[in-house]
């Protein structure tokens, strides 16, 4: 099983967390959901854990409710800790450049 663990600045903000808290309760039960499988399940289907092209390690958790996408980006370290660093709504094909502002670093809080 793997750990999931949400990204948290030196004054407290936690991104995904408030990303989570701002979704209507049946599209945060559905992040909820896939985030679950995600630590659950040995070998998770590309449909909900991809890792960026062109990105240094940095992963998307895809997230489906209806019409609506949902990303939250993420890096994985030994294979078994997710750091969550920050959610979107996705409204178009190629993840902005400006929602990659997040870079790996040895001293984050989690």
């Amino acid at each position: 099983m793997r750990k999931i663990k949400f990204y948290k600045t030196e004054k407290g903000y936690m991104p995904v967390k408030e990303f989570i808290d701002s979704l209507i309760d049946k599209h945060a039960q559905k992040v909820t959901w896939v985030l679950r499988l995600i630590r659950e399940l040995d070998i998770i289907p590309k449909d909900y854990l991809k890792k960026l092209i062109n990105t240094n390690d940095i992963w998307e958790v895809r997230i489906q409710s209806g019409n609506n996408i949902f990303r939250i980006l993420c890096f994985i370290e030994k294979d078994k800790i997710i750091i969550l660093t920050n959610g979107f709504i996705k409204k178009t094909q190629k993840t902005p450049k400006k929602k990659l502002c997040y870079q790996k670093n040895e001293n984050w809080n989690i």
